[in-house]
């Protein structure tokens, strides 16, 4: 019954869900327990997306077609094994503890608190100010197909591998893609997101599919942004193995790059992806051991600004609110 409550062992943790049967994902009549046993079921991968990374959680009390609560602060009750980080927002003089994760229960006790997506910092909490992420996010504009996502995927790989940096592609849970590349903590996050941005034009020259100009309305609505601005400070994106909050519960999946051209983004979701980790194990597990130096990106941005090009705006480089 929804009204009913369950105990889940998680490893040497116990974690109570209530109302397992309540349903958050109409499309299939998915419940909160079966959300909460598709995270356990990649728990390996969801773990090591999230591993020592101030959190937002996005929580969906009711279930996904109900009201949508973004969530920085750990929500109240929480037991005292879950972890936080304290993160200061300078624009508002606040601070935030957010959910960082160490174990598999931290996730389920989230699911318990409602959370369906995780949308990690890509720094971690022993300097949160030096990321240790580059994030290239593949954001199509309304009339761009996946087919362009795909296009300028393989432009960005041809890019990542000249430079001797390994990408680790993902589907984003939506119409996008992600691609993550470790980087050692070593810079902060404005020169992260100006190697980012020198990189995305990179990309931009080599693909006519790509339109970096900076509001989103005045944008070729048939191509493709790279966003650099996922790198800014306090900027989330959905991690690896993360669901998405709609009906279909469809997963950012991490895919090999020999299945880019096939993979259809609609057909990872909780009911199939389990199958799949099961099958492959996690295929970003390498990432941490594949660090690149971003040094030669700086390069290129500091040759861009000598050759006349203006640096990335400043517009959107501020803190959220918190």
């Amino acid at each position: 019954m929804v009204g009913s409550a369950i105990e889940l062992e998680v490893g040497d943790r116990v974690v109570r869900i209530s109302n397992p049967d309540r349903v958050y994902f109409p499309a299939r009549g998915e419940t909160k327990l079966d959300l909460a046993n598709y995270y356990l079921s990649v728990s390996d991968g969801i773990v090591r997306a999230l591993r020592d990374r101030p959190c937002m959680l996005h929580r969906f009390p009711t279930g996904v077609t109900g009201e949508k609560v973004h969530q920085k602060r750990l929500p109240k009750g929480a037991p005292d094994w879950v972890q936080t980080v304290r993160i200061h927002f300078p624009r508002w003089n606040r601070t935030a503890d957010e959910l960082c994760v160490q174990h598999p229960a931290d996730v389920v006790w989230a699911v318990q608190m409602s959370t369906v997506e995780f949308h990690p910092w890509n720094s971690r909490r022993f300097d949160t100010e030096k990321p240790d992420e580059w994030r290239i996010d593949l954001d199509p504009m309304p009339e761009a197909s996946y087919a362009d996502v795909r296009r300028v995927a393989h432009v960005a790989h041809e890019v990542l591998d000249e430079l001797g940096a390994t990408g680790w592609p993902k589907t984003s849970g939506g119409k996008g893609m992600h691609v993550y590349v470790r980087i050692p903590p070593d810079h902060g996050f404005a020169d992260v997101r100006r190697a980012a941005h020198a990189f995305a034009r990179e990309v931009a020259r080599r693909c006519d599919l790509v339109d970096l100009t900076w509001w989103r309305k005045d944008r070729d609505p048939k191509s493709i942004f790279v966003d650099y601005n996922q790198n800014t400070r306090d900027h989330t994106i959905r991690c690896a193995y993360s669901v998405r909050g709609v009906p279909e519960a469809v997963v950012s999946t991490p895919i090999r790059w020999g299945e880019v051209d096939d993979a259809d983004p609609r057909d990872f979701t909780i009911a199939t992806v389990p199958r799949r980790f099961a099958e492959l194990g996690d295929l970003h597990a390498g990432i941490d051991d594949a660090v690149f130096l971003i040094d030669e990106l700086l390069e290129w941005a500091d040759r861009d600004a000598r050759e006349g090009e203006a640096p990335p705006d400043d517009e959107d480089a501020q803190d959220l609110d918190a």
